[in-house]
C-alpha cells in the first residue's frame, strides 16, 4: 500500500489551495443579464438514508423527492466536518476549519466566533449588488461582532467591524438542544441516552435541560425568550416565504441561507407534520421538515422560479446516540467501527458521518431527474455560487471547495479526486485531517479502535475500498444491501455487495 499512501500525499498537496476558474456562462430567454438568486438550505444531523429519494425505507420525504425528480440528485456528497459550527464554518468560507479557525462547536458560554477575518458568502454577495438574509440556525458564535447580522464602525476608519454579510437574519445563535424552551421536545441531552440492558426506556416526555433559555433573534432584536419548539418550524416558512417575496419586488438578486432546526434533538411535534399520531417521533419530525422545505421551494417557484437556483444539504450526519431519535446512514454503517462499538455517523469520520443528502433544483438550468456520482462537498458552494454571481473569490486566501457549476448543469461527470476530512470530536485532535479520499479509496489515519494496553487511541493506517461511485453499483431504492467481503483491515467489494458499509 505504500505506493497508494505516496499518491494520496502527492495529489493531495497538489489539490490543496488550488485556484478554480470561473466559467464563463451565457443565459438564454427572459432571464439573459439578470444575476441569478440562490436559496441554500442546510439540515440539521440529516442522514443520507433520511432522503427518499436515496433510501426505500424512507417515506417522509414527498416534497423532497418531487424535487430531485426535478432536479439533480447527488449521492457522493459530504459535509466538510461531521458536527455542527465547522460544518456551517466551511459552508460560509469554502474552507476547512484548519484554515478558517472553527474546528469545534461553539457552546453557549463561548464569547467568539468565526474569526472576523474571514470573508463570507453572504458578505461578497453583499458587495455584488445582492439582497442577503439568514434564517434559522446560525451557530457561529452570539457575542458582539460575531453576530450574523452584527455591524460595528471600525474606530480606525478601516470600515465595518464583524460584518457577516446578512442584512436580515431571524433565527436562533445556536443549537435548540443548549437551553431551555418552550413545550420541550423530545430528549434534551441531559436524558439518558439509550436504555441499556434490563434498565427501563426512558420517558420521552421529561423536560431534562438546561437552565439557560434558548433565544430567539429578529436581527440583534430578541424576539422571543425561551422559545416555543412547536411554533418554530412554523416561523421559519413564514420568514423566508416573506423574505423572498419582498427581495424579489425589490428588483434586486438574494441570497438567503435556511438552517433549519431539523433533523437536531429535541425533537417536537407541530402542525406542519401532520400525519397519524401513531407515527415515531423522527418520521413527524422528518414529515414536518419536508414541508417546510416545500413551502420556500413553491414561493421560488412562484416569484422567480427560472432565475433562482435552490441547493439543500446537510451539515453532518445522524446522531446515531439519539438511537430512535436519529437518522438513517443508509447502507453506510461503518461495520469496522460498529462491530467494536463505536459510531460511524455524526463526529465521526466515518462515511455516515459526513456523507449527506443533497438537491440542486434550477428548472432550466439544472437539468431534471439527474443522479450525479461525482464527488462533492458542502466546501463547494462558496466557489459555486460566487462562479454564477460573475463575484470573484476573495483574495489573498485558499480555498479548499471547487467551482462544480459544469457538474450542475449536466457538462461534467466528475468533482473532486480529493477530499480530506477532518477529525470532528470523535477522537484526536479536533480539526486534525483524519481521513482521505482519493478516487474510489479511503484512508483513516486514526481509527476509534482502543488498545487493551493503553489509555489512548490507537493510530494505525486503514484502508477501505469503495466501488467506483456510480449510480449502477450505488444501493437503487428497494434494493438492500449486502455485506462487504472482509479481509484484514482492508475492505473490498463486489459488483452486487453494498458500497462503503465497512467505511
Amino acid at each position: 500500500m505504500a505506493w497508494l499512501s505516496l499518491k494520496v500525499l502527492l495529489v493531495g498537496l497538489s489539490f490543496l489551495g488550488c485556484l478554480y476558474p470561473l466559467v464563463d456562462f451565457s443565459f438564454s430567454g427572459e432571464t439573459r443579464g439578470q444575476k441569478p438568486n440562490f436559496v441554500i438550505i442546510l439540515a440539521d444531523d440529516m442522514g443520507w438514508g433520511d432522503l427518499g429519494a436515496n433510501w426505500a425505507g424512507t417515506k417522509d420525504t414527498a416534497n423532497l423527492d418531487k424535487m430531485a425528480a426535478e432536479g439533480m440528485r447527488f449521492v457522493d456528497f459530504h459535509a466538510a466536518a461531521s458536527t455542527c459550527s465547522p460544518s456551517r464554518a466551511a459552508l460560509l468560507t469554502g474552507r476547512l476549519g484548519l484554515r478558517n479557525g472553527v474546528t469545534h462547536n461553539f457552546a453557549v458560554t463561548s464569547v467568539g466566533g468565526l474569526p472576523l477575518n474571514e470573508t463570507t458568502l453572504a458578505e461578497v454577495l453583499r458587495g455584488a449588488g445582492y439582497v442577503t438574509g439568514m434564517i434559522g440556525k446560525w451557530h457561529l458564535g452570539h457575542h458582539g461582532s460575531h453576530h450574523p447580522s452584527f455591524r460595528g464602525e471600525d474606530p480606525r476608519g478601516t470600515g465595518y467591524l464583524g460584518n457577516r454579510g446578512f442584512d436580515y437574519y431571524f433565527g436562533i445563535p445556536y443549537s435548540h438542544d443548549m437551553g431551555c424552551t418552550d413545550t420541550p421536545g423530545y430528549n434534551h441531552p441531559p436524558c439518558p441516552a439509550c436504555p441499556r440492558g434490563d434498565r427501563p426506556s426512558r420517558n420521552l416526555e421529561r423536560d431534562c435541560y438546561s437552565d439557560v433559555a434558548l433565544p430567539l433573534y429578529e436581527n440583534l432584536n430578541i424576539v422571543e425568550q425561551p422559545v416555543n419548539l412547536s411554533a418554530l418550524a412554523q416561523k421559519y416558512a413564514e420568514k423566508a416565504t416573506q423574505f423572498i417575496r419582498q427581495a424579489s419586488t425589490s428588483g434586486r438578486p438574494f441570497l438567503l441561507y435556511v438552517g433549519l432546526a431539523h433533523m437536531h434533538v429535541p425533537l417536537t411535534r407541530t402542525p406542519l407534520s401532520a400525519g397519524p399520531r401513531s407515527l415515531r417521533p423522527y418520521s413527524a419530525g422528518l414529515r414536518e421538515m419536508d414541508r417546510l422545505v416545500g413551502r420556500i421551494k413553491d414561493t421560488v417557484d412562484l416569484e422567480g422560479k427560472n432565475n433562482t437556483f435552490l441547493w439543500f444539504t446537510g451539515d453532518n450526519g445522524p446522531w446515531a446516540q439519539k438511537c430512535e431519535l436519529a437518522g438513517s446512514v443508509g447502507p453506510f454503517t461503518g461495520l469496522w467501527q460498529a462491530r467494536r462499538g463505536g459510531s460511524p455517523a455524526k463526529q465521526t469520520t466515518w462515511e455516515g458521518g459526513h456523507r449527506v443528502p443533497a438537491l440542486a433544483y434550477w428548472p432550466g438550468r439544472v437539468p431534471g431527474n439527474v443522479t450525479s456520482a461525482a464527488l462533492l462537498s458542502v466546501l463547494d458552494i462558496f466557489p459555486t455560487v460566487l462562479a454564477l454571481a460573475g463575484a470573484p473569490l476573495p483574495r489573498g486566501r485558499r480555498f479548499d471547495g471547487l467551482d462544480v457549476s459544469q457538474v450542475l448543469f449536466g457538462w461534467a461527470q466528475t468533482g473532486h479526486r480529493v477530499l480530506f476530512h477532518p477529525n470532528s470530536g470523535a477522537a484526536g485532535e479536533d480539526g486534525a485531517l483524519q481521513t482521505v479520499r482519493l478516487e474510489r479509496y479511503k484512508a483513516f489515519y486514526v481509527t476509534a479502535h482502543q488498545d487493551s494496553l493503553s489509555t489512548g487511541f490507537s493510530k494505525q493506517e486503514y484502508w477501505c475500498g469503495l466501488p467506483l461511485p456510480s449510480p449502477e453499483n450505488l444501493p437503487h431504492p428497494g434494493i438492500k444491501p449486502k455485506p462487504s467481503a472482509l479481509k484484514r483491515g482492508f475492505f473490498t467489494l463486489s459488483q452486487q455487495g453494498s458500497p462503503l458499509t465497512g467505511c
